[in-house]
């Protein structure tokens, strides 16, 4: 283990469109490249991004996002070549922000280190383990948008991409000997092909914690106001704790108020709030939430037998379980979100198909229809059997 962070080696600082657009000549033919972005979305609703960072065999760069273009890698992005990220999900919504694509076909190592009992490790980790080499700790406070970019600053971004592809290729021979490479790949095109960009207003209620306690005209008008907050942050491209903090809502919502003076009194709420005509449309909002039909407060509550219930509980951690036998990290095998999926049917349910239904989906399929059970195996573990006690073939 090196005990000093390695050194990047040499990387190129690229400022102008014509110096990217030369870097994109360059790439474009490559299998595949290692990709990373530095970004900050504390100030706005999109992310915006400050550094993007490119590695291939012989060649390392670091484009600044604030100078040069990057909607000139978009032939890049797709084209053929494969993009290998680590954490994948936030960097793809920012570059489809950014640069108007995100690439076609990507890899990300955090989620393949999942297939080998990893779960959700950080780069730094990833790289103590598979090349014993330790990363250089980044600032969580760098300013990626502030110019010039100090010398610490670059190498630190240039470290994120310097080894991604060697470190790809010892996950690679690991799955590969654990027949798991292509469990691995399908993964990684499954996450290329999630939803992202704009979240849906109506359901922007759901992610706040409280509003999920909410029952009748309550909800309804949170779901709404919610709603309203979304689009308004949007629109401003600010947080939307700037346009209406979590609270407020709640607060809103459970008694809601039906003139300025009584929503100024809310809780959460002060004068920024309620700026250039805010506190008129905000009191439309609200009386449009009274008189709306509550949404459910999650489809798969509503559809799934009550008898069942009580059962998600112990597949779950039989699935636990199982994933530890199998080092595999447990959220990639099944979660529960995936098994209550699986219950009531879900077209899209991930264990109905591929290598989860094998493992967990017909297995669990079996057991509630009765054909199978689990037991405990006399030494603190859980045994899926037969109902006359054989193990399964």
């Amino acid at each position: 283990m090196n005990d000093r962070a390695p050194d990047v080696g040499e990387f190129e600082l690229i400022d102008s469109d014509d110096a990217l657009a030369k870097v994109v000549a360059e790439v474009a033919d490559e299998p595949r490249y290692a990709i990373d972005t530095e970004f900050h979305r504390e100030r706005t609703y999109f992310p915006a991004l400050g550094l993007l960072q490119l590695a291939w065999p012989g060649r390392l760069v670091l484009v600044d996002a604030v100078a040069a273009d990057v909607r000139a890698l978009r032939p890049v992005f797709e084209g053929d070549g494969l993009a290998v990220f680590h954490a994948a999900d936030q960097d793809l919504e920012v570059l489809e922000v950014a640069a108007g694509a995100a690439p076609a076909r990507i890899f990300d190592t955090q989620l393949a280190a999942g297939f080998l009992g990893m779960s959700t490790p950080s780069l730094s980790a990833l790289h103590e383990r598979e090349l014993g080499l330790r990363l250089a700790k980044g600032d969580r406070l760098t300013d990626w948008l502030a110019r010039p970019l100090t010398a610490d600053q670059l190498r630190y971004a240039a470290s994120d991409v310097a080894w991604l592809l060697e470190v790809t290729d010892r996950l690679e021979a690991a799955l590969q000997a654990k027949g798991r490479w292509q469990w691995a790949v399908d993964e990684c095109v499954e996450l290329r092909n999630r939803t992202r960009g704009a979240r849906a207003p109506e359901d922007a209620w759901r992610r706040i914690k409280e509003a999920r306690q909410l029952r009748g005209p309550a909800r309804s008008v949170a779901q709404a106001v919610a709603a309203w907050r979304e689009e308004e942050a949007a629109r401003l491209d600010q947080p939307v704790r700037f346009v209406l903090p979590d609270i407020a809502i709640i607060s809103i919502a459970n008694r809601p108020p039906r003139d300025e003076a009584a929503l100024r009194k809310v809780r959460g709420i002060d004068g920024r709030h309620l700026r250039k005509g805010q506190a008129e449309r905000l009191l439309g909002v609200i009386e449009q939430g009274r008189t709306a039909a509550p949404p459910p407060a999650r489809e798969v509550d509503a559809q799934l037998d009550r008898t069942l219930r009580p059962a998600i509980t112990l597949v779950s951690a039989w699935v636990s379980q199982l994933a530890r036998d199998l080092d595999l990290d447990t959220a990639l095998l099944a979660t529960r979100h995936d098994i209550e999926d699986l219950l009531v049917e879900a077209p899209d349910a991930r264990l109905r198909s591929g290598w989860r239904a094998d493992l967990v989906g017909e297995p669990i399929r079996r057991l509630v229809g009765g054909d199978a059970a689990l037991a405990f195996d006399g030494q603190g573990g859980l045994v899926l059997e037969d109902r006359v006690g054989r193990p399964p073939t």
